[in-house]
């Protein structure tokens, strides 16, 4: 079995040095795990002092070797790709915007369940409620609907009773 060597660009001096400078913490701990490897404590001693096992460390070592101290930051991926594209967002942003024909789709605000529907109809694309909710909201749109109205209001007739004093008591259910 052949020994890992690590680079030697740097002392454990300099490592400890950068390790007490970095901001990520993280990083920081795998610089010293990396300094006190470097300075002849065995590697199982180093990791366990750094809060590592012996393999993470002989992973980071590969990873400080080839790439330096930017090897050892974390890479996070970019996630998995939007099930919407762009152009199916921006359809579906502007399908919501519009809202529904009462008349025709008989419903008179959209649900979760309506757009899951509606996806699956128009982009072919399978949606649960909750998937639908996070892409609603990153589209920018909110739970939030107009306060419900009776379709028989008299709006003139609610601001005179809000305007004109002794209103309640004219329409108080107890006199």
């Amino acid at each position: 079995m052949v020994a890992l060597t690590i680079r030697k660009d740097r002392t454990a001096a300099v490592l400890r040095h950068l390790a007490r400078c970095e901001s990520d913490a993280r990083v920081s701990r795998r610089l010293l795990a990396i300094a006190n490897a470097l300075s002849g404590m065995d590697r199982k001693a180093a990791a366990e002092a750094a809060g590592m096992d012996r393999q993470a460390l002989r992973d980071w070592i590969i990873r400080y070797n080839g790439h330096g101290i930017e090897g050892l930051r974390d890479r996070w991926g970019k996630g998995r790709p939007a099930r919407l594209k762009l152009d199916e967002q921006a359809e579906l942003a502007a399908i919501i915007l519009r809202g529904p024909d009462p008349k025709a789709e008989g419903i008179s605000a959209y649900t979760l369940e309506d757009l899951v529907r509606l996806a699956q109809e128009r982009f072919g694309k399978p949606f649960h409620p909750a998937s639908m909710s996070r892409v609603v909201r990153r589209l920018g749109f909110s739970r939030q609907k107009a306060r419900p109205s009776h379709p028989l209001k008299d709006t003139a007739e609610a601001e005179a009773f809000k305007k004109s004093p002794g209103a309640a008591e004219r329409y108080s259910v107890c006199a």
